[in-house]
């Protein structure tokens, strides 16, 4: 396990917005201290009930998980399993890593225990790798919290996923505008988000790169009048337009009963077909993160129902 942990530390290639800044000062704890590589690995896999089991967990500090839980009442089979972190957020030269691995026909679903802050950074940056892995027949669900990139943090994540074509696998994020009733709307030093889709056999089914600073934010072209950005992007075997119209309608519906005072939408959702057919993918602005996470929800759950006959379970996170 050294190898891993030598590569959490290390994620490779960093944005340079990312890492512009001093990478030391007094007081700042240097990468490989204490609880500043956290590294997440688990593998699911089906026992001989047909059960979806975590068959495999290792876990460093701060990234931990508990036992998994069943408590979706149509796919009983299925866990989900919730990421905690015993720290109080990402700082200055945290490195995250964490890996999902799940075996033919397993299913799970992975989210986190509470919204991710991303804290102010005077020195160095802070990074977060996921990867997942999906066998044949495969579903993954990955829907994690929203983010919070507090005013002039450095942050990068990467998001990796290997999706043979029988498989299913449905990945959500939120990004939030930061703390705006402190004055730091869209107040990031640089936040880099990289997601990469592919098949086993490495070929490229899509690439998104979301690149903002403040020095970008509030151009219409990038965060605009939002307050927060929603991203959904599912992928799984049938017709594309189909699974496409489903989650246009639920986002065309959520939009249109969630308006503000001057009467305008609280979101703007886009869905449009993934290359070749492979899926579909959203896309939310919203005033209001609380519209955003509903709007990423509602298309979620939708999408689960056409593909997997069961809506979004209820995460008992309140």
């Amino acid at each position: 396990m050294s190898d891993r942990l030598t590569r959490a530390a290390d994620p490779g290639f960093v944005w340079p917005a990312v890492a512009a800044g001093p990478q030391s000062g007094p007081g700042a704890l240097p990468v490989g201290s204490p609880g500043k590589v956290g590294v997440l690995d688990l593998a699911f896999r089906r026992d001989g009930r047909g059960r979806t089991v975590l068959a495999e967990r290792f876990q460093k500090s701060p990234l931990q998980v508990m036992r998994s839980l069943y408590i979706d009442p149509v796919l009983r089979e299925m866990p989900t399993v919730y990421v905690m972190s015993t720290g109080g957020g990402i700082v200055g030269g945290d490195r995250l890593d964490m890996e999902v691995r799940l075996a033919e026909g397993a299913q799970a679903l992975v989210t986190t225990q509470a919204a991710n802050r991303v804290h102010r950074m005077d020195v160095g940056y802070a990074t977060q790798t996921v990867s997942l892995t999906l066998g044949a027949g495969a579903v993954c669900e990955w829907l994690p919290d929203p983010l919070i990139p507090y005013g002039g943090s450095r942050f990068q994540q990467r998001l990796r996923a290997e999706v043979p074509e029988d498989a299913v696998l449905i990945a959500g994020d939120v990004l939030t505008a930061g703390r705006v009733a402190r004055g730091e709307r869209w107040d990031v030093a640089a936040y880099v988000s990289a997601v990469e889709i592919s098949r086993p056999d490495g070929t490229l089914l899509a690439v998104d790169t979301t690149h903002i600073t403040r020095d970008e934010a509030g151009h219409p072209l990038v965060t605009g009048d939002a307050d927060a950005i929603g991203t959904l992007f599912v992928v799984a075997p049938g017709p594309a337009e189909e699974l496409a119209a489903v989650m246009r309608d639920a986002a065309e519906a959520i939009g249109s009963a969630t308006p503000n005072s001057d009467g305008l939408d609280a979101v703007r959702c886009g869905v449009s077909t993934l290359p070749d057919g492979c899926g579909a993918w959203l896309r939310v602005l919203g005033r209001g993160q609380e519209n955003v996470e509903a709007a990423v929800r509602a298309v979620w759950s939708a999408a689960r129902v056409h593909l997997l006959g069961a809506p979004a379970p209820d995460l008992r996170k309140s």
